[in-house]
């Protein structure tokens, strides 16, 4: 098992109360971190001793059985799709590994949370971001402007295309139809219980009527962004978000081998929101964290502004078309399919293939980050970190 870090530098307590009880227990395992922990008599190290037990568990219950070669994953776990293949890059993961934060503190970490990994559909919550960025910037009026006013190809031509709005995009209610990157809108998780004839020849559904989670159309998404700002997406999210929250020069945003466009006579690869196909943002769990602890400070970083609360706050509300999804986040909602009993409802997520998670509880004032967390057992762990906050 991965060695356990209980680095709680700040949970309520001064550093000076702290520092004997973090000392004692430094490059322990958990079971000789839990004992030693037991001979400290105050509340500090109570406090210490749940964060181990949290991380402890995570390491050892949670982990996800699936290949390393994560090339092998995407190929089985999008068998059922016709003419699935992989056109950006993919790497081997590593084993579990993850972190809590609380009031802005680590309180415990396991695994390696140093390692670049990818992040899978965690990625639309980046791109949802870069939205907001783009509205604060002034270069989208609104969410609720049609796309089709701002970009002039042919993207969205067509009845219905012509009516997508960036929150249509955002909310995976837009139902646009065509080809991009060589892809069909239809070709991404089609109705098993149809053939190919009937996927092929379905009848488009009105912007905004039906949620259909669906890759093709967030690319399509990335690559309006992309016109928009005329310049690559990974540079924009380095230059408005990354830097500005300290995060390591570790990550990487990657689209395909053919997702290649003009932008005023250069040609810049337009970037995908998951790894479904490959490609997707690559990042490690502290630089995760950052981004989360983001989110739960409603945009705020050390006094400045880098996303507004409207735009957090907008992110976060339920979509007409599903109250389990905002813009690009998803949202624990009792009547929802993927509810997380015994969790609150105000507790938000963004999650990717194979079990990562970035997870902001705003009552409690924590940000957990997982990686290749075993199928189903993301709720009951979230669950188990707020009943050891509470008690």
């Amino acid at each position: 098992m991965a060695p356990i870090k209980a680095i709680a530098k700040n949970v309520s307590f001064s550093p000076k109360r702290l520092k004997p009880i973090m000392d004692s227990i430094r490059g322990m395992g958990v079971d000789e971190a839990l004992l030693s922990l037991s001979f400290f008599p105050s509340d500090a190290a109570v406090k210490v001793s749940k964060a181990v037990r949290s991380a402890a568990a995570n390491a050892e219950n949670n982990q996800n059985d699936g290949d390393f070669d994560l090339r092998v994953e995407i190929l089985k776990g999008f068998s059922s799709e016709p003419y699935h293949e992989i056109l950006g890059p993919t790497k081997k993961r590593g084993a579990s590994n993850g972190l809590i934060i609380k009031n802005g503190y680590i309180i415990a970490s396991w695994g390696d949370i140093d390692r670049v990994d990818m992040t899978f559909s965690v990625t639309k919550s980046y791109l949802s971001a870069i939205t907001g960025i783009s509205i604060k910037k002034g270069l989208i009026s609104s969410e609720k402007d049609k796309v089709s006013n701002y970009i002039w190809d042919k993207t969205f031509d067509g009845n219905k295309n012509k009516k997508i709005t960036w929150e249509h995009l955002l909310d995976q209610s837009s139902n646009w139809a065509g080809n991009l990157w060589g892809i069909n809108d239809w070709e991404d998780r089609p109705n098993q219980r149809l053939n190919i004839d009937s996927w092929r020849s379905q009848e488009q559904k009105e912007p905004g009527s039906y949620y259909k989670y669906n890759d093709v159309r967030v690319n399509v998404l990335a690559y309006s962004l992309l016109h928009v700002f005329r310049e690559s997406l990974p540079k924009v999210l380095q230059q408005n978000i990354m830097n500005q929250i300290g995060a390591s020069d570790s990550w990487r945003w990657y689209g395909y081998e053919n997702s290649w466009t003009n932008i005023d006579g250069h040609m810049i690869q337009s970037v995908s929101g998951g790894g479904h196909n490959g490609g997707g943002v690559f990042i490690n769990s502290l630089d995760h964290a950052r981004f989360g602890l983001l989110y739960l400070n409603n945009g705020n970083w050390n006094g400045k502004t880098i996303l507004t609360k409207e735009w957090i706050d907008k992110s976060i509300t339920p979509s007409p078309s599903n109250l389990e999804y905002g813009y690009m986040w998803w949202l624990n909602k009792r009547n929802g399919e993927d509810y997380w009993k015994g969790v609150p409802e105000n507790v938000y997520y963004g999650a990717g293939f194979g079990g990562n998670y970035i997870v902001v509880i705003p009552e409690n004032k924590i940000v957990i980050v997982a990686r290749w967390m075993g199928r189903g057992t993301i709720g009951k762990f979230v669950k188990m970190i707020i009943e050891a906050d509470s008690n």
